[in-house]
C-alpha cells in the first residue's frame, strides 16, 4: 500500500468499515503502515521512519536475548544487587529526584498532576526491596517440569524464557524497576514510556540500570529503550510479532486500545484496561469494619482503589452516613472535595443538600463548586473515577447479595471485589459467584504482587477481556516462561 485517498473505506471487525480522513490521506507516504483497531475502526498511522526505529530496537533486543542464554545465574544476581546498591546511593537518588521534579513540574503545567508520577522515600524503599527480591528469587530457568521415559528413549520438559518482553507505561516511572525483573528468568525487556515520566525513567535507566548491566557483564541491550514520544512507536512495538509478551501498565481507553493492537497482532498481552475496586456491604456488615475498609481502600488513586460501593438496603440507613463521613474527612488539598455518584433509586439515603452545588470557596472554578453528590444511571457503574486530591466513588443500594453480584458481573471490569460479612456461607457463595480474580473480605488495596505475595509484580490483569491462560492475574517474572522439550535416545534402533 503506497497511498491512501480521502473517503477510502477500510474494513474492520469483519462486517464494518471506517473511512480514511483527508488529513490522514495527505500525510501517508510509501513505506508507512496503517493499523485498524478491529473493535472500533480507529485508524493508526505509523510513519516509515518510526517503523525503522522500532525495528532497530527490536533487533538489538533479540541479539541481547540470544547472548543472554549463555549468562550464568550468578551474573544475574550481581545485576540486581548492584542496581539496589546504586538506588541506595544518596547522590544518585538526588539526581533521580531532580529528574522527577522536572517531570512533576511539566505534568502540573499541563494539568496532568498525578500521585503516581511522584517518587519519594517510600517508593525508593519499595524499589530497593523489589530489586533484592529478584536477586534472591529462584530463577527457574531450565527447571525440569516433567520427564517421560520410554523404551530406549526419554523426553524432558523444561522451563525456558519467552524472549523480548515489551513494557509500555505512562506516568509511573518506578515501573522501569519492575520491568528489569524479566531478567531473572532469562528474558529481556524493551521499554516504551510516556511523556510524563520521561525524565525520571531516563535517569533511572542511565543512573541505575545501564551501569548495573555493565558491572555484572550482562548484555547492554537486555534492557532496551524506544526513545520516542510518538504514539506510533508504541503501536509499532505492540504489533511486532517478535515480542514474546506485551505488558501494558495503566488503565483507561488508551491502554485498552493498545491491548487491542497487541492482541489482534498475535502478541500475548498482560493488561487491565479499566481499574477500580468494588466493595459490597452485606446485611450483617459490621459498621466499624465497614468504616475502616472504606478508609483504607481510598488512601490514594491506583487501580485497586475503591471505586464502587454496594450497600444492602437493610444496612443503608446505618452505613451510608458513615460512608459520607469517611469520604468527607479524606485529605482534600487545593480547596477540592470528595464526590459520590449515586445510582438512581439510591438517592433517598443521602441528605438532599448534598446534591446542591454550593461553593466551597469564593471562586469560579467549577471543580470547587461542584456538588458532593450527583445522580447517575446504573450504566455509569463501569466508569473508573480518576482523582488525585480527594476520593470519588459510585454508590448503589441493592436488595441483597445476589443483586450486588449481578451488578458486579455485568458492569465491573471484573478486577477487585470485597464482601463485608461475617457469614462464612455468604462469603463462599460470593467467591464462587463473582467473576473476579481478586476477592476478599476487607480493604481492596491488597491486590498487589509485592504486597500480597512477597513477589515483585510486573503487572496486574483483570478479567474484563477474559481469564489469562496458565497463570494468575498477578504477573511476576516467574510466570514468563515457555516449555521446551529435549529427547535423549539410548537405543539407536528405536522407530515408530
Amino acid at each position: 500500500m503506497e497511498r491512501l485517498t480521502a473517503g477510502m473505506p477500510i474494513p474492520f471487525g469483519g462486517d464494518r468499515a471506517t473511512l480514511v480522513s483527508s488529513a490522514l490521506a495527505e500525510i501517508f507516504k510509501p513505506g508507512d503502515a496503517l493499523l485498524v483497531d478491529q473493535t472500533d475502526g480507529e485508524l493508526m498511522h505509523i510513519a516509515r521512519e518510526v517503523r525503522v526505529e522500532v525495528d532497530r530496537a527490536m533487533a538489538h533486543s533479540l541479539r541481547a536475548f540470544r547472548e543472554f542464554s549463555r549468562v550464568p545465574d550468578a551474573q544475574i544476581n550481581s545485576f540486581f544487587d548492584d542496581a539496589a546498591s546504586r538506588l541506595a546511593d544518596d547522590d544518585i537518588w538526588k539526581r533521580i529526584l531532580a529528574a522527577n521534579a522536572r517531570d512533576l513540574a511539566r505534568a502540573a503545567s499541563a494539568g496532568r498532576l498525578s500521585d503516581r508520577l511522584a517518587l519519594g522515600d517510600k517508593s525508593r524503599s519499595a524499589m530497593i526491596r523489589g530489586l533484592l527480591s529478584w536477586a534472591n528469587l529462584d530463577a527457574g530457568r531450565g527447571r525440569l517440569v516433567e520427564e517421560h521415559f520410554h523404551d530406549g528413549w526419554r523426553v524432558n520438559a523444561a522451563r525456558e524464557p519467552v524472549g523480548v518482553v515489551g513494557f509500555v507505561f505512562e506516568a509511573r516511572p518506578s515501573v522501569i524497576i519492575d520491568a528489569v525483573g524479566v531478567l531473572r528468568t532469562g528474558n529481556v525487556a524493551l521499554l516504551k514510556f510516556g511523556h510524563d515520566a520521561r525524565a525520571t525513567a531516563e535517569c533511572l535507566l542511565f543512573q541505575i540500570i545501564e551501569p548495573a548491566l555493565a558491572n555484572s557483564g550482562l548484555p547492554r541491550g537486555a534492557i532496551g529503550l524506544i526513545d520516542s514520544e510518538n504514539h506510533a512507536a508504541t503501536w509499532a512495538l505492540l504489533s511486532d510479532r517478535r515480542l514474546g509478551l506485551a505488558v501494558l501498565r495503566g488503565s483507561g481507553k488508551v491502554v485498552r486500545r493498545l491491548g487491542d493492537v497487541a492482541r489482534q497482532s498475535g502478541v500475548p498481552t498482560s493488561l487491565h484496561g479499566t481499574g477500580g475496586a468494588w466493595l459490597v456491604a452485606n446485611h450483617d456488615a459490621d459498621p466499624a469494619r465497614f468504616r475502616a475498609v472504606v478508609q483504607n481502600s481510598l488512601d490514594r488513586k491506583v487501580c485497586n482503589t475503591l471505586n464502587v460501593c454496594c450497600v444492602v438496603r437493610s444496612k443503608a440507613t446505618e452505613l451510608i452516613p458513615m460512608l459520607i463521613e469517611t469520604l468527607s474527612l479524606a485529605p482534600a488539598r487545593r480547596d477540592t472535595r470528595a464526590r459520590i455518584h449515586v445510582v438512581e433509586g439510591s438517592e433517598s439515603y443521602l441528605p438532599e443538600d448534598l446534591f446542591s452545588g454550593s461553593p466551597l470557596s469564593a471562586t469560579n472554578d467549577i471543580t470547587r463548586r461542584r456538588p458532593f453528590a450527583e445522580l447517575i444511571s446504573a450504566s455509569k457503574l463501569p466508569t473508573e473515577w480518576e482523582w488525585s486530591d480527594a476520593p470519588e466513588i459510585s454508590l448503589v443500594v441493592v436488595e441483597g447479595l445476589d443483586e450486588a453480584i449481578n451488578l458486579f458481573n455485568n458492569y465491573a471490569p471484573r478486577f477487585v471485589v470485597s464482601l463485608i460479612s461475617a457469614d462464612s456461607v455468604a462469603q463462599d457463595w460470593f467467591y464462587d459467584a463473582v467473576d473476579a480474580p481478586f476477592v476478599g473480605d476487607g480493604f481492596t488495596r491488597w491486590a498487589d504482587g509485592q504486597y500480597a505475595l512477597d513477589r515483585p509484580e510486573l503487572g496486574l490483569s483483570n478479567w474484563q477481556e477474559g481469564r489469562p491462560l496458565g497463570r494468575g492475574a498477578i504477573l511476576s517474572a516467574s510466570d514468563i516462561f515457555t516449555v521446551r522439550y529435549r529427547m535423549s535416545q539410548f537405543d539407536a534402533c528405536v522407530s515408530r
